[in-house]
């Protein structure tokens, strides 16, 4: 018998937990106790009393997240486990021992099996964000179990769950374990400077990895635009593969000091990198047509499906400029990381504002999240990344 309380579904709701679908929605429930706490571990019963799963309750739409579909309790062993297996993924795509990358994502929410909780590693320091309060009450074992998966390679654990969880929960960003040795990191023989604790996300978009690698195979002699750069990743990887010259691009003037940081640190770019602050929409209006490579890598325009319609339109209105100021021949990077324009909707709005710009556009990659951001097949809502390189005649 578990310890946890019982959350019992309605008829038929069951469905989706048998399928490993991670989320229950309050309107699948048919009874709970009512003295439940935000964060709470329950165990969830089909309306049969089948044994479903165990996961943490929190009010509102979604009311469970599954953290595991087996009859298990939630403790160290646990985290040992789950963080090993995650651990083996990133080992099978040879990212845990690389020597040309030392930052990569080691746990991707549901995709690993975890909803609410993300884990980078950066050259010895793992950095933590969780997403509600049931996956924070856990940090501490997460820790220890981040220490027995890396050995001696683990430097320092850093929880920055304070930038994702209610303030009035009072939780502060904190070193757990250790002390780093470093916030420098190498991605693909780039050198980058990560400020986990003042940075966006976890300090750095690790999920651009791939396609900042592809941008790098067209930009050889090219004159290239970054816009929305933050800390410069695509800049770095243009220049880094002989960009002529490169144009960085943000509303921050934090984001473009981290900018000029990180290309000051990648020798043999003096006179090549030109760094502007500056509103992107704004901006790209007034640019001259000579870019041979644009990058559009925007935050996300809908954060849920009320903001989807209003979204699509912005990605219209900034791919339409793109590709009214970019060079005949030009090769457009382009991306959305918003979870509900998915892949064939963010294509249409790149056709519809083609049409509008007059412009003959041939798509050259799909491209996605990278593999240590993997999809979980059972729960298809861990696909966000997506984006388009297309040639413009």
């Amino acid at each position: 018998m578990l310890p946890y309380p019982i959350i019992k579904l309605l008829k038929g709701k069951e469905i989706s937990s048998l399928r490993k679908h991670h989320w229950i929605f309050s309107g699948a429930i048919a009874a709970k106790d009512e003295a439940l706490k935000n964060g709470e571990l329950v165990q969830v019963h089909s309306n049969k009393d089948q044994l479903l799963g165990v996961g943490h309750f929190q009010y509102g739409s979604i009311m469970v997240r599954m953290v595991s579909f087996e009859e298990e309790i939630i403790d160290l062993d646990f985290w040992k486990k789950r963080l090993a297996q995650s651990y083996r993924l990133r080992e099978a795509i040879g990212l845990t021992d690389n020597p040309e990358t030392n930052v990569y994502r080691l746990v991707h929410g549901e995709s690993d099996g975890l909803p609410g909780l993300i884990i980078d590693f950066y050259n010895g320091t793992a950095v933590i964000q969780t997403h509600h309060i049931g996956m924070y009450r856990h940090v501490k074992d997460i820790s220890q179990g981040l220490q027995f998966v890396f050995g001696t390679k683990l430097k320092c654990v850093y929880d920055k769950s304070a930038e994702t969880l209610p303030r009035d929960l009072g939780v502060e960003n904190r070193v757990v374990f250790g002390q780093p040795d470093t916030n420098m990191v190498v991605e693909y023989g780039c050198q980058y400077e990560i400020d986990w604790e003042k940075g966006q996300k976890t300090g750095f978009f690790v999920d651009q990895r791939e396609n900042r690698y592809l941008l790098g195979k067209y930009s050889k002699g090219k004159k290239v635009l970054n816009t929305f750069c933050y800390s410069g990743g695509f800049s770095v990887s243009a220049l880094k593969a002989g960009a002529s010259e490169v144009h960085s691009v943000d509303i921050s003037a934090k984001a473009i000091e981290l900018t000029d940081r990180n290309v000051a640190l990648n020798a043999g770019f003096e006179g090549k990198h030109i760094s502007i602050v500056a509103d992107v929409v704004k901006y790209i209006r007034e640019i001259e047509t000579d870019f041979d490579i644009i990058v559009l890598d925007p935050p996300a325009f809908a954060k849920n499906l009320k903001a989807k319609h209003n979204a699509v339109q912005a990605y219209k209105r900034l791919n339409l400029e793109a590709l009214k100021h970019i060079k005949k021949g030009g090769i457009l990077f382009t991306f959305s990381c918003s979870q509900v324009v998915d892949k064939q909707l963010f294509a249409n709005t790149i056709t519809a504002a083609a049409m509008e710009a007059g412009r003959n556009v041939k798509i050259l990659h799909y491209l996605s999240q990278p593999a240590d951001h993997p999809i979980n097949i059972f729960h298809m809502e861990t696909e966000y990344l997506k984006g388009l390189v297309v040639y413009v005649d």
